[in-house]
């Protein structure tokens, strides 16, 4: 059979080859650059296009899309400031590990390296926050780095790649061959390292199971209930693992780490065995138990050989898809005369959170137990911004499925949450609730223009104390109560809403939470609830 091999354009090659990857979806803002390619969008309908309001927001939402769909994110933005305000968002997608292209214009080939108008070396600046990044300077090279930046993207720990691509390579001619090779290769395990860690296992005393992002991402869901089930073993989470196992079960114990649950904290420290799968432990998790605490026995599972034992010693380590190593342990599990039932959940010390109610006045921790309530028989997602209302959302939100709950983990940063649920709307085609700070709505508060465009149904909850909270509630604390640059000023967002042409209300009581909620998924239009809470709530 003859393969169809083509000649066109540089832009063209660019849409091919994405449609090659299964591409359907695209965020971005145009500029001079890259005009060549909007024209090619603006002329076939295979491909989606949304603009964004700002290339930061281009990136936040394509990763809402990508950890909602589990496909590549992709975006495109033009040269200099169109390139650098991409930075945050490949930064926040390289530390969660969620895969996404990023294309950026760059001056043409012959101009580089000469200050032209709008050069930036964004290859050098964004080194260290990729998974790689790559220059494409002939039209001939184009398709193949692209094919490499999609496997490098969605293999091994999945994560950011930036393209730049300097401005002759779009018009110039190349062939476009359709049938280059994109598939992804997945780890060996041998049978000896599945054998030791089950051994390990059905030795200890205490076991316990550490759920993380990876596992999400893995699709792995499935296995690990299956595995925990059959030894009945207590399971605690990451923040970025929440929904991987589904949070109504006995066997459950809540989030680990500094803002997690006691009772899935003590769970870690009563344990004799840990078995972590695509878990990082960050600084946010180490600081709640010395090194003995998460050492003692580890079993370290993770798709990235550079992650074990990075940061916590590692008595096993397996490198490997976590959906293949626990399907192959399950299929052990069953067969085996040595069946346990450990059952140990019942004897872990129990601890209820119990926040501080300040004043009379709405607590933010009340609000999520009504959202709560309000949604438990629904299937919604529900993305974050960053801040105390972040972690009330982890602690009080149940979520039985994965990639129902979507937060910037690693990076923190603000203003994501509002364009990863626009992302995230987009790709389930169905309502998505954001819960955002006062302070981090107003970081991308602007993609308001973007909902009304295209009338997502992004259901806007702003938990409203008039602080950057978490930075307020370290100042109460660490600095005797010296309040300085946290205290906010904030618009009318009820008016602010009404600009933009979208509905909203404000609430400031636990009695109108249910009624609020209800009218803003009466339809299915954007919508925004301004919460107004106590202001100096603390976790």
């Amino acid at each position: 059979m003859q393969t169809l091999i083509r000649t066109l354009t540089g832009a063209q090659i660019i849409l091919e080859t994405l449609k090659k990857f299964g591409v359907d979806t695209i965020f971005g803002y145009p500029g001079g650059i890259v005009l060549s390619v909007y024209d090619e969008l603006g002329r076939q309908n295979d491909i989606k296009h949304y603009l964004m309001r700002h290339e930061q927001s281009a990136v936040f939402a394509a990763e809402g899309y990508a950890r909602v769909s589990g496909k590549c994110g992709v975006v495109i933005v033009t040269s200099g400031p169109g390139a650098t305000n991409i930075v945050t968002g490949v930064a926040d997608a390289y530390l969660d590990g969620c895969p996404l292209i990023v294309i950026t214009g760059q001056v043409s080939a012959e101009l580089l390296h000469q200050d032209a108008f709008q050069e930036v070396d964004i290859i050098d600046i964004t080194k260290s926050c990729t998974k790689a990044n790559f220059q494409v300077k002939r039209a001939e090279d184009l398709e193949n780095i692209l094919v490499e930046a999609y496997i490098t993207a969605m293999s091994g720990k999945r994560g950011s790649v930036v393209v730049d691509i300097t401005k002759n390579v779009f018009s110039e001619t190349a062939e476009f061959n359709p049938e280059i090779s994109v598939a992804l290769d997945k780890p060996s395990i041998p049978e000896t390292d599945i054998d030791l860690a089950l051994n390990a296992i059905f030795s200890a005393k205490r076991p316990l199971i550490i759920t993380g992002g990876g596992l999400i991402q893995a699709e792995g869901a499935a296995e690990i209930l299956e595995f925990a089930e059959l030894l009945n073993i207590p399971v605690v989470s990451t923040m970025m693992g929440l929904g991987a196992y589904p949070a109504d079960s006995e066997n459950y114990l809540g989030m680990i780490g500094i803002f997690g649950h006691p009772s899935a904290n003590n769970a870690v420290r009563e344990s004799d065995l840990i078995f972590a799968i695509g878990a990082r432990f960050n600084d946010r998790i180490r600081c709640c138990f010395s090194n003995n605490e998460l050492a003692k026995k580890l079993i370290h599972l993770d798709i990235n050989q550079n992650e074990i034992s990075r940061v916590i010693p590692a008595a096993i380590s397996i490198a490997g898809d976590a959906k293949d190593v626990l399907k192959r342990m399950v299929q052990k599990v069953k067969s085996s005369e040595h069946k346990r039932n450990f059952g140990w959940t019942n004897l872990i010390a129990k601890k209820s959170l119990v926040p501080l109610k300040r004043s009379s006045a709405m607590h933010s921790f009340e609000l999520m137990q009504e959202i709560n309530n309000c949604l438990k028989d629904k299937d919604y997602v529900v993305t974050t911004e960053v801040g105390q209302h972040q972690v009330w959302a982890a602690r009080y939100l149940k979520f039985d499925k994965p990639r129902k709950f979507i937060t910037s983990g690693g990076l923190g940063a603000m203003g994501f949450g509002f364009p990863s649920a626009i992302g995230a709307c987009i790709a389930k085609k169905e309502p998505v609730i954001c819960i955002a700070g006062d302070g981090s709505f107003q970081m991308n508060i602007q993609e308001l223009a973007t909902c009304a465009e295209y009338n997502l149904p992004v259901k806007v909850f702003i938990v409203n104390n008039g602080y950057l909270g978490m930075v307020r509630q370290f100042q109460e604390k660490t600095c005797n109560k010296r309040y300085f640059a946290t205290k906010i000023s904030n618009p009318d967002f009820i008016k602010l809403a009404d600009s933009y042409g979208l509905k909203a209300i404000r609430v400031d009581n636990i009695s109108g939470i249910k009624n609020a909620i209800e009218t803003a998924f009466a339809d299915g239009e954007p919508f925004l609830i301004d919460f107004v809470v106590e202001p100096e709530e603390l976790l």
